[in-house]
C-alpha cells in the first residue's frame, strides 16, 4: 500500500472550510464526509480531514488552540509552477483566507508564498527547480 498522510484540522464551520479548500484546489471525497467531518483531497497521497470542533474533541482532550493567534505547525504544499502558486494564493484570498501571513520567498530556483484558511491554519506553498537547486549547492569548479 502507498504511504499516505491525512492532516486533521479542527474547523469552526465545515461548509465555509469546504468551500475554501475547494477554491484552492482540493477536491471533496464524499465517501469520507458527513456532518461532522469533510475529507478534502490534494493528491492520491495527501488528504485533509476538516473536523468540527465537537468531533475533534472525541479524539483528544487537549484544548483546541486558536489558530488565528497561535501556530503549532506550518503545512506546505508543492505546486508545478510559480504561476500556479500565485493563482492558489489569490484564490485563497478571494475565498476568505489571509494572503502571505509568512514572508514570500523567491530564490530563483525556489519560490514560495503562503495563506491562512478562515480558521487561521497556515499553508505554505512551494515550487522548486530541482536541477537549479542542486547546481546551486555544488561546489564551484
Amino acid at each position: 500500500m502507498t504511504r499516505m498522510i491525512f492532516v486533521n484540522l479542527p474547523v469552526t464551520d465545515l461548509d465555509r472550510s469546504e468551500a475554501f479548500y475547494a477554491a484552492v484546489g482540493f477536491t471533496k471525497n464524499p465517501q469520507f464526509s458527513n456532518d461532522k467531518a469533510i475529507s478534502m483531497v490534494w493528491s492520491e497521497t495527501i488528504h485533509v480531514m476538516l473536523l468540527s470542533h465537537e468531533f475533534w474533541k472525541t479524539f483528544t482532550s487537549k484544548t483546541i488552540p486558536d489558530a488565528a493567534t497561535t501556530a503549532q505547525v506550518l503545512l506546505c504544499l508543492s505546486f508545478e509552477s510559480k504561476d500556479a502558486i500565485d493563482e492558489a494564493v489569490e484564490a485563497a484570498g478571494n475565498a476568505g483566507g489571509l494572503i502571505d501571513p509568512t514572508p514570500v520567498q523567491d530564490m530563483g530556483f525556489m519560490y514560495g508564498r503562503s495563506f491562512e484558511d478562515p480558521d487561521g491554519h497556515i499553508w505554505e506553498t512551494m515550487w522548486m527547480d530541482m536541477a537549479a537547486a542542486q547546481a546551486s549547492l555544488e561546489p564551484a569548479a
